[in-house]
Parts: structure tokens; C-alpha cells; sequence
């Protein structure tokens, strides 16, 4: 199983750095398309003291925007055009000029996104929150300081037997397989008739084996603590 097309959201060139050293090495690996994504807010009409629009601000800020959305483009055509990548580029516009709200329709059909992390201060990130909630699809974040890990050897897995951590699963199934080790972590499982604490978490296992992953199950009690 691979992600066949990845989706990469770049907000500004902060951004784009770090997520296409991210997006970049996994199409690689998984021999995917991948699809990279801008957006830039619509120009919004201001009135001069005479009550006309004011087109010398409309175009002053057509011309700004446009060419930021050419600074993006430019550093993931450098980042690609020397790699055996399939890829393509999108440039879009929206009211809010969020990348990520503008491009929904655009990663609902991706296998992965790859977003940056929202960080305080500086340019403002795409809005990540929206991309998990409303995209339907895996999200991958890039932290915004720290090493870039691209290969994931050792996965954790927290699993209570909602929808969400069997979607969050399934999901990361090709991570998952390619792991050298996955610890599946049950905390505070409910002990029934129908199934033992020690027990939980043994048929997430067992379907995860059958693609071949390496699991463990590890039932953990919180003590009451959150």
C-alpha cells in the first residue's frame, strides 16, 4: 500500500522549506504524484474620497499577490525539476488566501497532505485545524523547528476502539508497514464479560499483522491522571 498522491500546502516560503524536504523524500519513496498547493486572498475593493473604486490599491495589490504566488512556485519547481518526480503546481485564489481552506476540494481526492505546523509570530501558516477536521483525508503536520523525520521506524499507536483511532490507523497504514515496530497503546480499557483489559487492542493487532506489520500491545492504566 502507498500514497500514491501527496499534496503539499505552502503558505509561505517559511513553510515551503521544510515541507517539500518532507513531501519531497516520501514521493520519492512511494513513487507518488505530488501536487503542490498555494493560495492568495482576492483583492479586496476599497472606495477613494470620491466614492470610486479604487483601482490603483486593486492593482498594487493584484501585483503584490501575484508575486508572492511566484516565489512559492519557483522554490517547489527548484525543489522538484532536479528529481524523477511526477508534480504538478496550483495556484489558487480565495477570500481567505488560506492554502489550505482554498485547496479542500483539491486534497479531499490525495492519499496524504503535508502541512506545516502553525507557529506564533512570523508569516501566518495555513490553518491545519480545518485540513483534520474537514479534509477527510491523513494529514501529515511538519513541526516548525527541530529535525525532519521522513522515515518512521518506530510508530505509536493509541487506540480506544472509536471510528476516529481505527481511521487514524488505517490512515498511517503504509508508515505502519514500513515500521521496524509498532506499539499499540491502550490506556484505561473498559473490563467487561465480553473482553478482558489485557485483551484490548488484540484485534487492531491482528489486522495490522495481516499487512505484514510488526505490532505489540501495551494496556496501560492512567491512575486517574488526564
Amino acid at each position: 500500500m502507498r500514497f500514491k498522491t501527496i499534496v503539499a500546502i505552502l503558505q509561505n516560503e517559511q513553510d515551503a522549506e521544510r515541507v517539500l524536504e518532507c513531501a519531497i523524500p516520501l514521493a520519492d519513496r512511494f513513487q507518488s504524484h505530488l501536487i503542490g498547493i498555494h493560495a492568495e486572498a482576492l483583492p479586496v475593493p476599497y472606495t477613494s474620497a470620491t466614492g470610486f473604486p479604487d483601482t490603483e490599491f486593486l492593482q498594487v495589490s493584484a501585483d503584490m499577490n501575484k508575486e508572492r504566488a511566484e516565489k512559492l512556485r519557483v522554490v517547489f519547481l527548484r525543489h522538484v525539476e532536479d528529481s524523477d518526480l511526477s508534480f504538478e503546481w496550483r495556484s489558487l485564489e480565495s477570500f481567505s488566501g488560506d492554502s489550505a481552506l482554498t485547496g479542500i476540494p483539491t486534497v479531499r481526492t490525495a492519499d496524504l497532505i503535508i502541512a506545516a505546523q502553525r507557529e506564533s509570530g512570523g508569516d501566518p501558516s495555513a490553518d491545519v485545524d480545518t485540513l483534520v477536521y474537514d479534509a477527510g483525508r491523513p494529514v501529515l503536520v511538519v513541526p516548525h523547528s527541530g529535525p525532519l523525520v521522513t522515515s518512521f521506524k518506530h510508530v505509536l499507536l493509541a487506540w480506544n476502539g472509536s471510528k476516529e483511532a481505527a481511521r487514524a490507523a488505517f490512515d498511517a497504514l503504509p508508515f505502519i508497514i514500513e515500521a521496524e515496530k509498532t506499539d499499540i497503546v491502550v490506556i484505561d480499557p473498559p473490563d467487561t464479560l465480553d473482553e478482558a483489559p489485557e485483551a484490548s487492542g488484540a484485534e487492531i493487532a491482528a489486522a495490522l499483522s495481516r499487512h505484514g506489520a510488526t505490532v505489540s500491545v501495551s494496556v496501560l492504566q492512567s491512575g486517574g491522571h488526564s
